[in-house]
């Protein structure tokens, strides 16, 4: 009976001597521990989906920049083509307006020669009768 109830034989003897990393806690502790330990667990955890949803939003972002620019610069390309549709309506603009004049001066020689040669008819003709 000396031998079972030694210090080598017995588990409770054995355990508390040898193990020096198991804390004894009170209970209402251990359970204050235990909610903590789950608290931190849940905030890694949001931690992580937080990560995740940050990057989500800055790679949308980078998109909606991206978007941005390319209708900034059709933008930019259809108003170059309505300067340059106005322009050329205006270059026309001015090509008629000069063929109009041309127009006029031109109606206006066919009618100077057709009046001076009229004239020239009549002067030759009465030069002729007398």
């Amino acid at each position: 009976m000396v031998t079972l109830s030694s210090s080598a034989y017995s588990q409770k003897d054995t355990l508390t001597k040898k193990d020096t990393s198991v804390v004894v806690l009170p209970t209402k502790i251990a359970r204050l521990v235990y909610q903590d330990l789950i608290r931190f667990d849940g905030a890694k955890l949001e931690i992580v989906e937080l990560n995740k949803t940050v990057l989500l939003k800055d790679e949308q972002i980078s998109l909606f920049k991206q978007k941005d620019t390319l209708k900034n610069e059709k933008i930019g390309n259809l108003e170059l083509i309505i300067t340059k549709k106005d322009e050329q309506f205006s270059l026309e603009r001015q090509k008629s307006e000069s063929l109009i004049k041309e127009l006029k001066g031109q109606k206006f020689k066919t009618g100077f020669y057709k009046v001076t040669s009229i004239v020239g008819i009549i002067a030759t003709t009465v030069l002729l009768i007398k």
